[in-house]
């Protein structure tokens, strides 16, 4: 599913990935720590960036 821009209406790119010393982390804490890495979709008409988690990869964090 193509993630819609909210300001311009446009199509945007996904999959873009978070780099650095360890990236952004979605962590639940539990008995064994569970982790996400977000990525970014932007909209390369206006520059909106939207940051999300792969649909798919959600069940990771549930118990």
């Amino acid at each position: 599913m193509a993630r819609k821009c909210p300001q311009c209406g446009e199509l945007m790119e996904e999959g873009f990935k978070f780099t650095g010393a360890g990236g952004n982390v979605i962590r639940k804490k539990g008995f064994n720590m569970k982790s996400l890495y977000p990525e970014a979709a932007v909209c390369m008409h206006c520059g909106e960036i939207s940051i999300y988690v792969d649909a798919e990869k959600l069940d990771k964090l549930k118990d």
